[in-house]
């Protein structure tokens, strides 16, 4: 079933909307989530919260690409229910590194106001130029690290590369996007 009669399942409020979503994309936001949260309950659970969430997001919400969408909403519930559950652990796992690689190179501003708001759309920008910017190989390593959540060696296997290689490419990655972004005026 193509995304627009899903879509159009969700705005009639027809429960096949969701089997039509398992169906085409369960494998894809279960990926996300796995990567993310690495425990097969808590994937399952990121997954329901998942179709409960587009559920109550359309209507009024009509987005563009489905699976982006369904994307970002497992990425960013697995990402809360890691982050507490890291609360409660302290843990350590992929998603924790990745985001202290990040680190280096935005800063955790917990106060939230205008300016910050014109800042994040600044950065968002500067995100879509750097991405842009690179070569393909990268931007897909870029990606499947800090979207996905990727391990090293996930990256390396996937993409016939030694551990090594995708470390370096990362590296030197962060090190542009820092300069990009201080170039940009973004504190960092």
């Amino acid at each position: 079933m193509q995304d627009e009669q899903i879509i159009d399942l969700y705005f009639l409020r027809d429960e096949n909307a969701l089997t039509e979503t398992t169906d085409k994309y369960g494998n894809y936001c279960r990926t996300i989530a796995r990567n993310i949260v690495h425990d097969e309950e808590t994937v399952k659970e990121c997954f329901n919260d998942t179709l409960f969430h587009s559920w109550n997001s359309m209507p009024p919400q009509r987005p563009n690409c489905l699976k982006a969408f369904l994307g970002r909403i497992t990425r960013n519930i697995s990402l809360k229910r890691i982050t507490a559950l890291t609360a409660l652990k302290r843990g350590g796992g992929e998603v924790v590194l990745a985001l202290d690689e990040l680190g280096e190179c935005v800063s955790d501003n917990s106060a939230y106001s205008t300016e910050q708001f014109e800042e994040d759309m600044a950065i968002h920008e500067t995100l879509k130029t750097f991405l842009a910017g690179l070569p393909v190989q990268t931007r897909r390593i870029f990606v499947r690290r800090y979207w996905y959540c990727s391990s090293i060696q996930e990256i390396a296997t996937a993409m016939a590369l030694s551990e090594g290689n995708v470390k370096t490419t990362l590296s030197r990655g962060r090190n542009k996007l820092k300069a990009l972004l201080e170039k940009a005026g973004i504190t960092v």
